[in-house]
């Protein structure tokens, strides 16, 4: 693992932090630092204009190779674009579940038509996508998925539609997509990850019903999704009928890959304001408050560094075992954070104004940190991920 950086990359550093200085300003001045967790209802119209910004500097998708629009950025540069942004106080990416998931795997799996169709729109900032993975009976349990397709052929070609039905949940952005990749079950008498496909459907068509969850926080980041027959041309799905778990799990390497420097750049952000008001307030003279701050500054560059460490699997979205403690890891880490936040706030914490009642950007990161360690894999589900898969341990006993 490299903990140091060459003079070519540190000149790369400076020619990000040069163009997020000068653009984040003006009429982007008001998206600075907004669009975290509890915050992601807030200007976003305005994020996404700064998406496609980000794509006439050609920002976007940096880590995609040339041949597909992007910079080819090595690791390394990738790192230091997201610390820069942090540094800037770039808002929340509504595009990130398009850069950093669908089009790798797209990239990794994909047809060249697939390719051709949908990385554009996606290089631009233009189409923004969702991940249609947990339902109602399968959230940890992926590979217990309902939803099914259902092929029609129309000619002897092999041209034909498939039929999408179910249920998903917890689909983060979904009212903001045009987008889903969705786990449906191509072989009604499968059971387990055997008989899955994976599809490209269009979320602005009949058959697709989308309904907010309203949160803790007042707002409804996450949706519960419905598919009612809802089509998927023949060509938009990525593999083969029953190679859908191959891919899943090629997206979930990439989940647990460079997707994670975005969002500890969320939690970067998160972590300053929290200084910024200890100074402010005088709650950084408490010796108590003043060690957890230094524990979660301390956890935060752990994250970091076991990120640079894991990010050297294949280009399939492979990774090494230490990515398997990643989420448990910053799940209790946000978690924590949120606490802190609290305390730090002191007795304001408790208090609003007035009706609305409109919560704080603290108080709303706190309820949103309370899902952490449920929702991507409870807490314990982790546990027994680390066991079975990183350590060999016997699996758990079934019922």
């Amino acid at each position: 693992m490299k903990l140091s950086f060459s003079p070519e990359d540190e000149q790369f550093r400076e020619e990000v932090a040069s163009w997020l200085a000068d653009n984040l300003s003006g009429e982007f001045e008001c998206v600075k630092g907004r669009g975290g967790p509890g915050d992601e209802h807030h200007l976003v119209e305005e994020r996404k204009a700064w998406e496609r910004k980000l794509h006439e500097g050609g920002w976007t998708c940096i880590g995609w190779p040339k041949e597909y629009g992007g910079r080819g950025a090595s690791i390394e540069q990738q790192v230091i674009f997201n610390e820069e942004y942090a540094r800037a106080g770039g808002p929340g990416r509504i595009g990130h579940i398009g850069e950093t998931l669908a089009g790798p795997t797209i990239i990794a799996f994909g047809s060249d038509a697939q390719k051709q169709k949908y990385l554009p729109g996606i290089l631009r900032g233009e189409e923004f996508w969702c991940q249609g993975y947990s339902e109602p009976s399968a959230g940890s349990d992926l590979a217990n998925v309902k939803t099914k397709a259902v092929f029609e052929k129309t000619d002897e070609e092999g041209a034909g539609t498939w039929r999408i039905s179910g249920q998903k949940v917890w689909t983060s952005l979904a009212h903001e997509s045009e987008f889903c990749f969705v786990i449906a079950r191509t072989d009604p008498q499968s059971v387990a990850h055997k008989g899955l496909g994976f599809f490209l459907v269009r979320m602005d068509q009949p058959g697709v019903t989308v309904r907010p969850i309203e949160q803790l926080t007042g707002t409804s980041e996450f949706n519960e999704v419905f598919f009612d027959e809802a089509e998927c041309d023949a060509s938009d799905i990525v593999g083969a009928p029953g190679e859908g778990w191959k891919v899943a799990m090629g997206l979930l390497g990439f989940e647990r890959g460079v997707s994670t420097l975005g969002q500890q750049m969320l939690f970067q952000n998160e972590f300053d304001a929290i200084v910024k008001l200890a100074k402010a307030n005088g709650a950084a003279q408490n010796p108590a408050l003043r060690q957890r701050i230094a524990e979660a500054h301390i956890g935060l560059r752990i994250m970091r560094y076991n990120s640079m460490r894991m990010l050297s699997g294949g280009e399939d979205g492979s990774l090494q075992k230490e990515a398997m403690i990643y989420k448990l890891y910053w799940a209790t880490w946000h978690r924590n954070l949120g606490k802190l936040a609290m305390d730090v706030m002191g007795q304001e914490s408790e208090i609003l104004e007035g009706a609305p009642y409109e919560l704080g950007r603290l108080q709303s990161m706190y309820l949103f940190t309370r899902s952490d360690t449920i929702y991507g894999g409870t807490n314990q589900i982790q546990r027994n991920i680390i066991a079975e898969r990183a350590l060999g341990m016997p699996r758990e006993p079934r019922g």
